[in-house]
């Protein structure tokens, strides 16, 4: 079957293209001395691997929860409508819910695959271009495998949701290398590290959780690759420069927070859709969430410069930067990204070699 035949409501109600500018730049020095930018472009090449391969496919997910999550991941858990839900109800529920999830995540790697072809395109150094070359190949490998998880395991995927493909549309419209990078590589990339994570060490089901193990590895390197671009880049800028920046940054947050409230789902379910999204907003649950997903880009939006008061504010109001440590390191952060999925290689192996001696 098709893969648009998988989606909640037809693919020609929701298909969407966009003009887009796009500034190339050619570069004639190749000897770049951005040694960082190197040691990064040669671990991306070392740490290339194949979602077929890697990932034992042979694994299903549960009929009644899909990826083994706990219900309290579940944006309406504990509300007046969860409660009224039968068993029957809460199953059809969890299969949903998880699938609209996975839904946004094929969705922004297509986002990040055609934003990261641009900064090839875009960027003037020719380091990060060869590095930005191993992320193409990284963000095709993560759109086959959330669309391999979600049309053959789930056979069931949402549109993109409105405040995803409004950040997406920003991005992709604007024809500065830097804004590429701050929205895909810092935002876009930074928020999908903690929403990973969720599942990566929440998830019982063993496909749901190597697959968010092994796209984090990557996703790691991406991040580090815009925080370095980016913190050499904005101390040359003027200040109505960095300005214009900060803006895009609040802007950009407030799509990123309003993201989860899972709007799409609630009416496809029978539920009242409005009330839903209300109590979604309201719910400490969501108020934590919110917190743990900006842990992963507060910490590098101060790095590169961006963290003037009016942002600090920004992130204040919009209640996402309580328990924010002030004092993380977010490099040691993305080097345990990495480290996981070689433990989740070594588990297999393990797995491997007991089966082979029974």
């Amino acid at each position: 079957m098709a893969s648009v035949h998988r989606y909640t409501l037809p693919v020609e109600q929701t298909e969407w293209t966009l003009d887009g500018e796009n500034e190339v730049r050619f570069t004639w020095e190749y000897e770049d001395a951005s040694d960082s930018l190197l040691k990064l472009y040669d671990k991306g090449k070392k740490q290339q691997w194949d979602a077929a391969e890697r990932i034992d496919w042979s694994q299903d997910l549960d009929p009644e929860n899909p990826m083994l999550m706990p219900d309290e991941m579940i944006r309406i858990y504990g509300s007046p409508y969860w409660e009224k839900l039968t068993d029957k109800e809460k199953i059809r529920l969890r299969h949903h819910a998880h699938a609209w999830q996975i839904s946004q995540f094929l969705h922004g790697e297509q986002g990040a695959l055609i934003c990261t072809a641009k900064i090839v395109e875009q960027v003037p150094d020719i380091n990060a271009k060869f590095y930005a070359a191993t992320q193409v190949m990284d963000e095709a490998r993560h759109v086959e495998a959330y669309s391999r998880l979600l049309h053959e395991k789930f056979e069931l995927a949402y549109p993109i949701t409105g405040p995803l493909q409004a950040l997406l549309d920003d991005i992709v419209r604007d024809k500065r290398w830097d804004f590429t990078y701050l929205g895909m590589q810092v935002l876009i990339e930074g928020l999908a590290l903690a929403a990973f994570h969720a599942i990566r060490d929440m998830s019982r089901n063993p496909l749901a959780a190597s697959v968010n193990a092994y796209v984090m590895q990557d996703e790691a390197r991406h991040v580090a690759f815009g925080r370095l671009a980016l913190r050499d880049y904005y101390p040359q800028l003027t200040e109505a420069e960095r300005a214009e920046r900060e803006e895009f940054v609040i802007e950009a947050s407030r799509h990123m927070r309003d993201r989860f409230t899972s709007a799409e789902l609630w009416g496809v379910l029978g539920l009242p859709e409005k009330e839903c999204i209300d109590w979604v907003e309201k719910s400490e649950a969501m108020r934590l969430f919110r917190s743990r997903l900006f842990s992963r880009i507060v910490p590098v939006v101060r790095d590169i410069g961006l963290w003037s008061e009016k942002v600090q504010d920004a992130y204040v109001k919009m209640g996402v930067l309580e328990f924010t440590d002030p004092n993380i390191d977010i490099g040691a952060l993305l080097d345990r990204d990495q480290q996981v999925a070689e433990e989740f290689d070594a588990k297999a192996r393990v797995a491997e070699t007991i089966a082979a001696a029974e």
